[in-house]
């Protein structure tokens, strides 16, 4: 099974990601990407492929990487031209310089190779924990020789971060009891109230897709930022659902919807995604009715606690501001993640390695405009689409 073969692979190897396993290349091949499967082995080989299985040659991979490969010109005299992206990959043991080089003199080559205008990798390294600026800040000596590593080889910091650079761990170690105790008074307060006002809570189901998709559209135009269309989500979302299974699978990747109802109305929900042991909170969406009942604390409370019962070890918060104050967007989210007793972990964010420094200016001048055009209409639809 193409599935159980690359996830096998990846979720023995350093950082594990669900953006890197083969369910995530099936969605994104659905529109109009193709995943490429790529493994290093200690023997000095490396190899890619379009199928995982061709790579069963390899019994000790010691580095792999999901490459998503898209064609920018299906015709004309730049046919050959595309983009390359490894979404939270490659995965190594970044500390190993001579691995650390091997690979990326690899990735280079077949960026070259391939007519890529730039190949973009965001694998979670790390550069420091701590909010930037406090007393907990501390640095990463490995992860800053990594940035000094890739600025001497010629990458470039990407002016497009498809992934949050920052985000908020929680780490499941701890008992119920401590994980409660290191909330903030205000969160354990309103993790209180939602439960005393009659807020209940259920897992989701396929069936309920729906009605998750108008509920997150609906977040989206309060809350002003950009989605998708329903297709995507509902790709995404049956993908990963189809994995569910009664015992948690360390190699098989599964998501679950969690639904906050308030008299049997669906008020707020999240979905969290699992793999290799560690839980990811990714899409979160509420109404706004009975929001004065925080549904949205007792939803991250039962997150963690059902993390913690299928045996992860750390919590995703997924996301925290680039610039920790409020001129960031995302500082209000962050205030609220924060409360639930994680740590900031900064880390390399995404970078960009450009064979052709023309085609990559020109690309970097002439998509930032298109992508503007393309969430403003996307914003209109999604407004229609709720009657907004």
């Amino acid at each position: 099974m193409e599935s159980s073969n690359w996830n096998s692979i990846i979720s023995k190897l350093p950082n594990p990601h669900f953006l890197q396993t083969y369910e995530w290349g099936q969605v994104k091949a659905k529109y109009g990407w193709e995943p490429l499967y790529a493994v290093w082995d200690a023997d000095g080989k490396w190899k890619v492929e379009s199928t995982p299985h061709l790579l069963s040659t390899f019994h000790s991979p010691i580095a792999a990487a999901l490459l998503l490969k898209r064609q920018i010109l299906r015709s004309g005299f730049a046919a050959r031209l595309s983009i390359l992206y490894s979404p939270k990959g490659p995965l190594l043991d970044w500390t190993n310089e001579v691995l650390r080089n091997r690979v990326l003199n690899d990735l280079q080559s077949f960026a070259k190779k391939q007519g890529a205008i730039f190949l973009k990798m965001d694998p979670d390294v790390v550069l420091g924990t701590g909010v930037p600026g406090s007393g907990e800040e501390a640095q990463d000596s490995s992860g800053q020789a990594l940035v000094a590593e890739l600025k001497r080889r010629g990458w470039e910091y990407s002016s497009d971060q498809i992934q949050f650079r920052n985000t908020v761990l929680i780490d499941l170690a701890p008992s119920e009891e401590e994980l409660l105790a290191r909330m903030k008074q205000k969160t354990r307060y309103n993790i209180r109230l939602a439960e005393k006002k009659g807020v209940s809570l259920r897992v989701g189901t396929k069936e309920d897709l729906g009605m998750l998709y108008r509920m997150y559209a609906e977040t989206s135009v309060r809350d002003g930022f950009v989605i998708r269309d329903e297709g995507y989500y509902q790709t995404v979302w049956e993908t990963f659902l189809a994995n569910q299974s009664p015992i948690l699978n360390y190699q098989l990747p599964t998501a679950e919807p969690l639904i906050a109802e308030v008299n049997h109305e669906p008020v707020a929900a999240i979905f969290v995604f699992y793999f290799a042991g560690r839980a990811y909170y990714v899409y979160g969406m509420s109404r706004e009715a009975h929001r004065e009942k925080m549904p949205n604390y007792l939803l991250q409370w039962e997150a963690i606690k059902r993390a913690k019962a299928k045996g992860c070890t750390v919590y995703d918060l997924w996301g925290a501001p680039e610039v920790f104050d409020e001129s960031d967007p995302m500082w209000g989210v962050y205030r609220f993640k924060e409360g639930l007793g994680g740590r900031v972990v900064r880390t390399l964010g995404a970078w960009d390695f450009a064979p052709s420094p023309l085609w990559y200016k020109m690309y970097s001048e002439i998509i930032p405009r298109v992508l503007d055009l393309m969430r403003a209409r996307g914003k209109a639809r999604t407004k229609q689409s709720v009657g907004a």
